[in-house]
């Protein structure tokens, strides 16, 4: 009797590498962004889209605060179109990063998820600044 893991096979290798490899294409990690931040090859904007109380109460050094509701053009004016946006929230239990990423992608704009949020990157021992939004 196969166990639990393994009692729906798993996809064939052609398949998991077509999944695995497409959801690259929509988020990155905490590690990725830090490397990122601690680098000249900061090609991406990084957006913290909670609240601006959140925001000053702690975020990802080098992020900015945009709110995903206040995601518009107007905000977005002073990037250019083929700016990369990087969304995060405050982790697995809220879904503002992809309420933020879909607002993004409405406007046309490329857009990654960072997964974890606020939560995966002080899970990896990664501080936070605090103060409000410049």
């Amino acid at each position: 009797m196969p166990s639990p893991v393994t009692r729906i096979p798993p996809a064939t290798s052609h398949r998991a590498l077509e999944r695995f490899q497409s959801a690259l294409e929509f988020e990155t990690d905490c590690w990725d962004v830090h490397a990122s931040m601690q680098s000249d090859a900061k090609d991406f904007v990084l957006l913290d889209v909670r609240s601006p109380e959140l925001y000053a109460r702690g975020h990802v050094p080098g992020a900015l605060s945009l709110p995903h509701g206040k995601i518009g053009a107007s905000k977005l004016a002073e990037w250019s179109a083929d700016t990369v946006f990087v969304v995060y929230c405050a982790g697995p239990h809220c879904n503002g990063a992809h309420q933020g990423a879909v607002r993004l992608a409405q406007l046309g704009r490329p857009v990654k998820l960072m997964i974890g949020g606020i939560t995966g990157w002080t899970d990896e021992g990664f501080d936070l600044a605090t103060g409000d939004a410049p």
